[in-house]
């Protein structure tokens, strides 16, 4: 046999092997499954969606942010304590105080009442407001004596002192001090600044 005939028989062979072993290869792969993949919808429905529209800017209740204050102040929030002095609750009320806005209960009564003490600091708030309004109306915004005057702070200093001292305070400079040395000065730099919401 020639040579280049031999070589040609040998690629062909080759060829024809290489083939057969391809289709048989073919033949034995598992051919791989196609699934259908269908969006699903959560909501049926159509429906839009916006963001909402900021109208207004919503202010923290300063006359709740005022009290949550003075009486952590007083008492540590605490509606069931009594000092040293006698003075009662939350805002440390004395019994000539509650007698004044027309309370008439027991010590005891006091204390087991949330909402009697809260009803009666609103109550004195007015009350003072009413008897410092023309100096509130005249001062406020103003320094007096070295203090710059709020309404907040005024009736704070009246809540400590009663406004009998702090009409002295506008008139003489005049800074009581209550038993425990706290100047009504004090509370009026203290709670200044509160936009109050009597009701």
């Amino acid at each position: 046999m020639k040579p280049i005939l031999k070589i040609s028989l040998i690629v062909c062979c080759a060829l024809l092997t290489a083939t057969s072993f391809t289709n048989k290869f073919k033949r034995s792969v598992i051919e791989p499954t196609v699934l259908e993949i269908k969006p699903v919808r959560l909501l049926d429905m159509d429906v839009e969606y916006s963001l909402p529209v900021i109208t207004e800017i919503i202010k923290p209740n300063q006359t709740e942010m005022f009290l949550e204050a003075v009486g952590f102040k007083e008492s540590g929030n605490r509606y069931d304590i009594v000092n040293k002095f006698g003075y009662m609750g939350r805002y440390q009320f004395g019994r000539g105080t509650l007698k004044g806005l027309g309370y008439k209960l027991t010590q005891e009564e006091f204390l087991n009442s949330p909402e009697v003490q809260e009803r009666a600091m609103m109550d004195l708030l007015k009350h003072n407001k009413k008897k410092l309004q023309k100096y509130i109306d005249k001062y406020e915004g103003d320094t007096v004596h070295g203090v710059y005057i709020t309404e907040s702070g005024v009736l704070s200093a009246a809540h400590l002192g009663g406004q009998g001292n702090v009409k002295k305070f506008f008139r003489r400079g005049k800074k009581f001090k209550d038993g425990f040395g706290t100047g009504i000065t004090t509370y009026m730099e203290k709670f200044a600044g509160y936009d109050l919401e009597l009701y």
